[in-house]
Parts: C-alpha cells; sequence; structure tokens
C-alpha cells in the first residue's frame, strides 16, 4: 500500500458512506410515500384512523401521522426522519384518497 493511497482512503471510505446513507434516505422516502398512499385510500374506504395508522406503521414506522377529511378527498401526511448519517434530515409524504367508502 503506497502512502498516496493511505492518505485518499479515509476521504473515500466517507464519500462512500454519503452514498450509501442517500440510497437508504430515498429507499426510506419511496416506503414512507408507499404507506401514506395505502393509510389514505384506507380512510377512503372508511376504515378507521387506528387501522390505516397501523397499516403505515407496517410499511414505513412513520414518526408523525395526520389526517384531512374535506368531505371529498381524504388525505394522509406522514413524517420520519432519516436514519443513519442522515438523521438529522425530515422526510414528509402526503397522498390523497377519495372518500366514497362512507
Amino acid at each position: 500500500m503506497t502512502a498516496e493511497f493511505a492518505v485518499a482512503l479515509p476521504a473515500i471510505m466517507l464519500v462512500l458512506a454519503i452514498c450509501l446513507a442517500a440510497v437508504h434516505l430515498v429507499a426510506l422516502d419511496v416506503r414512507l410515500t408507499d404507506a401514506a398512499a395505502a393509510a389514505a385510500r384506507s380512510l377512503g374506504r372508511g376504515e378507521s384512523v387506528g387501522e390505516a395508522s397501523a397499516i403505515a406503521g407496517r410499511i414505513a414506522a412513520p414518526t408523525s401521522f395526520e389526517t384531512v377529511d374535506d368531505g371529498t378527498f381524504v388525505c394522509v401526511t406522514l413524517g420520519a426522519s432519516g436514519g443513519g448519517l442522515l438523521a438529522a434530515l425530515p422526510l414528509r409524504s402526503e397522498s390523497c384518497a377519495m372518500s366514497g367508502g362512507r
């Protein structure tokens, strides 16, 4: 191993760790979006808020769960924090569905 490689190795490892954390953050955001859509659809079918929250929890384990129902649409907003190195970044996803199950 050369001295140049030994000097560059920490920078390479840092870039690799940031790239892996970013991939993890994107995967968590996709799961959060799927969870918001599933929860909104379940509320649109007329299920309870507790059931919709349980559905979202099984998919993405959100830290916040908010619903808004205006009579025509029911919207779900989920929040979570990024994990690992990017834990300080908040994630938020919202999805709406027609409330026709009532």
